[in-house]
């Protein structure tokens, strides 16, 4: 029986002819059927990413744990959390990594492939916070106070520092599926995701006052998303032909997220929106004025992209939205797109409509994100509910005085 050795493999600097780039290259062999060996290479990454050789071995450890993937478990050393990290990175997140995803670009038909929206915040928690702190441990020398400790010592909320978590705990299932480790550390680790602030909710009288300072783009878009209750991404993911003028519904079939479009993923995400007459108008009437307004343009195209792609979120709120929250409604909570989105759900439970109506409104999965989340119970509402429970104790201590 041929003996299985440990494969260190090669590490070269070439140039490349067709770009002119400088890049890590790494080569090793792979036993065929035959007995024969079959030599392979692959490209870690360029000088610029890598910009010593020990930074692109380290790189390169993530592949050397594949290749050696038939090697018994003892030869093997013990594999570092960075390696570990780099490993995930290369097969999670590989439109952040390998840059596969431009700016514009659809999302393939891999359901299983996390959208580019969750690959770009998982690389940024894995770069900001967690890398820095656990990098050089052995996946079997980090426990799980250890990590309790080092949660609550972040300056984060605790929503955030539920999502750090999480990942941590994404990465040991990844080893455990790659059968590195046997066991996952981080599914012990104690975290609250309990909201620090509840969210800010604007009245009806706001909403309308912010509506009569906007015009055109930014108007209907904010009309939009409030009546709606789209997330924004949903909301600049529009184009004309998801639009139905005459049953006043939207389809909701792309998300864009860092100008990256990605399919809507959950049966509630992808059901028709209705729309209200006078939402259908304000629509029209943008579609008729607006430069780009063919079936296949964007809704909310950017005349700066020549209608190739939609504003991005943050210039329409920056330019348009800001000002007028800040300087004419003086509102000094933090308010955002999101904010829209609450406050439909608390003004739809404020006027008394059931929660599964609220639920596929706003397209939920569950009720519960809907009543936990999403909605608020208005001050004047609970001072009704409030006066109503007073009026029914007061009756009965009457009648009970009156029987006397």
């Amino acid at each position: 029986m041929r003996r299985v050795r440990h494969q260190r493999g090669s590490l070269q600097r070439e140039k490349r002819q067709r770009t002119g780039e400088t890049v890590w290259v790494f080569r090793w062999y792979e036993i065929q059927l035959d007995g024969t060996k079959r030599y392979r290479k692959a490209v870690i990454g360029t000088v610029e990413e890598f910009k010593t050789e020990a930074e692109a071995q380290k790189a390169a450890d993530a592949l050397r744990l594949e290749i050696n993937e038939q090697t018994p478990r003892q030869k093997l050393q013990a594999i570092s959390f960075e390696t570990l990290v780099e490993h995930y990175r290369q097969h999670e997140l590989p439109d952040i990594v390998h840059g596969t995803r431009p700016p514009g670009s659809e999302a393939g038909d891999d359901e299983m492939r996390k959208s580019y929206s969750t690959q770009f915040t998982y690389q940024g928690y894995l770069t900001k916070w967690i890398l820095p702190r656990w990098r050089s441990y052995r996946l079997t020398e980090i426990k799980p106070v250890q990590v309790e400790q080092w949660l609550k010592s972040l300056p984060l909320s605790k929503g955030t520092k539920a999502k750090i978590r999480n990942i941590m705990s994404a990465l040991y299932s990844h080893a455990q599926r790659w059968e590195w480790t046997t066991q996952n550390p981080i599914r012990h680790v104690r975290q609250s995701a309990k909201r620090s602030r509840i969210p800010t909710v604007l009245t009806p009288q706001q909403l309308k006052e912010l509506l009569d300072k906007l015009v055109d783009l930014p108007k209907t878009a904010v009309l939009v998303a409030a009546s709606t209750g789209l997330r924004v991404g949903e909301l600049l993911g529009l184009k004309w032909e998801n639009v139905d003028f005459e049953n006043l519904e939207l389809s909701v079939t792309r998300d864009v997220v860092k100008q990256r479009i990605e399919h809507c993923k959950t049966e509630a995400s992808r059901k028709p929106v209705p729309i209200d007459a006078a939402v259908a108008e304000i629509l029209w009437a943008w579609q008729l004025r607006c430069a780009y307004n063919q079936p296949n343009d964007w809704i909310f195209a950017s005349p700066a992209m020549k209608g190739k792609q939609p504003y991005w979120p943050s210039s329409i709120y920056r330019v348009y939205l800001k000002p007028v929250l800040e300087d004419d409604l003086k509102i000094k909570e933090p308010v955002g797109w999101h904010t829209l989105r609450h406050s439909l759900g608390t003004l739809m439970k404020a006027n008394g409509e059931d929660v599964k109506t609220i639920q596929e409104t706003l397209r939920h999965a569950n009720f519960k994100v809907t009543m936990d989340v999403y909605t608020q119970g208005t001050a004047e509402v609970r001072r009704t509910a409030h006066s109503r429970v007073v009026r029914q104790i007061m009756d009965v201590a009457e009648d009970e005085g009156n029987e006397e």
